[in-house]
């Protein structure tokens, strides 16, 4: 616990914030401008209880109590809430989601660019039930336009700006079913490279780029991040191929990433390993850039176009962390996300950009207890439970983690469970598919102006 700060038990003190907060608000003035480029960042199963434990998260970083933190996304003017569902699940999933959000229409689970009419895995119901997103429409307006993921370029949420597949899965041929390919379909991996003509490109998903038994230029001992294609397609030589007599970059390591110029370059597809990028607390520097990196990049190639951009940034891997009960790792996603977005207003101009803040959907993250003010958020509740044992302030209601041993729950008092792997769920038999999220409400910002708060 911390003794509140001497400032914090003065009456003025909170009155004087509530005063300028206020003011700040009637001097705001309204943007008419019409938008010449579009910045959206999409934090995958960033809930709003995500939001908050990264907030205090962000704040302990910077040796603060935390609570009080105000993170970049915070300090847009304009916040709303959306639900979320799709049309057959009260829970949605990233490729619904992606489809409503990128392309206006609410679909079914598992489906990407595809209307409700279209069925989970049957490749029969895409024809005719394809829907394009806004990636498409900048395009076709004369925008440049980039995807940057931590997760592979493949994935739901990249694949919604590009893709039309009756099955998120579908990452390369090799993941299809023999009827999907005699009835007409690609593979994700193949419309990103030949449906609409992105300018950047930069995330994971090599091993599905290329010919069966390819090895990975990072891995070649490693069996599993050997190419997966069966139809002896190289995408990567393809796709340069397409570009010829433009200034086309593809790299698949930092050095080479850090070596492009963006003012010279016209097409750049960086891929940095196999599957999905490695979570920031665990990405080698020396090998792969951060989300903040490649955000920066991506706009500096894009914003060349004097008719403008449209760029998709997505903290993808807050959400798989959170699949795996990994909270730390979530939150340090999420904090680092944040300072993406701190970089894309710093690159932009708050006069002719309008930039999108939102969540596709939440997970079964609890913040429970009370914990005392400056508490580590990975950390326990002071006061214990009815059993006699402490909790950690953050649970999840599913997936890994639950462990009752002879009717008990393990006793963490000794276990530092900021280091922990994954954090206890709550003790409940109930378990859920642990590919589905939770909860129907996230939080969406969006900026207009770009207002100064905190030196932000």
């Amino acid at each position: 616990s911390r003794l509140p700060l001497v400032e914090e038990e003065n009456s003025e003190f909170w009155r004087s914030q509530a005063r300028k907060t206020l003011q700040a608000a009637l001097d705001r003035k309204l943007n008419t401008n019409v938008a010449k480029n579009i910045l959206f960042f999409l934090g995958d199963g960033m809930g709003l209880t995500t939001l908050t434990a990264a907030r205090i998260l962000k704040g302990q970083l910077e040796n603060q109590p935390g609570e009080e933190t105000v993170m970049t996304m915070d300090t847009f003017p304009n916040v709303g809430l959306a639900k979320t569902y799709s049309v057959d699940f009260q829970v949605a999933d990233s490729a619904a989601t992606a489809t409503a959000y990128l392309c206006g229409v609410k679909t079914n689970l598992n489906i990407v660019g595809v209307n409700a009419a279209g069925r989970n895995g049957v490749c029969r119901t895409q024809k005719g039930n394809e829907v394009t997103s806004i990636l498409k429409w900048a395009k076709d307006a004369g925008k440049s336009v980039g995807i940057v993921t931590t997760t592979r370029v493949q994935h739901a949420t990249p694949a919604g700006s590009y893709a039309h597949s009756a099955s998120r899965t579908w990452y390369s041929d090799a993941d299809m079913p023999d009827s999907a390919k005699t009835d007409g379909c690609t593979d994700i991996s193949f419309q990103l490279i030949n449906n609409t003509d992105i300018d950047v490109i930069i995330g994971g998903g090599r091993k599905y780029m290329t010919p069966t038994g390819t090895k990975d230029p990072e891995y070649p001992t490693d069996y599993f991040s050997n190419g997966e294609r069966k139809d002896g397609r190289d995408l990567i030589k393809e796709w340069q191929n397409l570009k010829t007599g433009k200034v086309a970059h593809y790299v698949w390591n930092k050095a080479d990433f850090d070596a492009v110029d963006p003012e010279t370059t016209d097409y750049l597809m960086a891929l940095f390993e196999p599957g999905d990028l490695r979570y920031e607390e665990e990405r080698d520097p020396s090998m792969d850039p951060s989300i903040i990196e490649t955000t920066e990049k991506a706009i500096r190639i894009l914003q060349k176009n004097p008719k403008g951009f449209f760029l998709l940034v997505e903290g993808g891997r807050i959400d798989q962390a959170h699949h795996a009960g990994r909270a730390s790792m979530a939150l340090h996603e999420a904090v680092a996300f944040d300072r993406a977005i701190a970089k894309g207003l710093e690159l932009t101009k708050e006069h002719d950009t309008l930039t999108v803040v939102m969540a596709d959907h939440s997970q079964p993250l609890t913040f429970n207890g009370f914990p005392f003010r400056g508490n580590s958020i990975l950390g326990k509740s002071p006061l214990w439970a009815s059993d006699m044992l402490p909790y950690t302030t953050l649970m999840y209601g599913n997936g890994p983690g639950h462990k009752i041993v002879n009717g008990a729950r393990p006793d963490i008092r000794n276990v530092d469970t900021s280091k922990t792997q994954s954090l206890l769920r709550c003790f409940t038999e109930f378990t859920m598919l642990d590919l589905l999220p939770c909860t129907s409400q996230v939080l969406i910002s969006f900026i207009k102006p770009v207002l100064s708060v905190n030196g932000v």
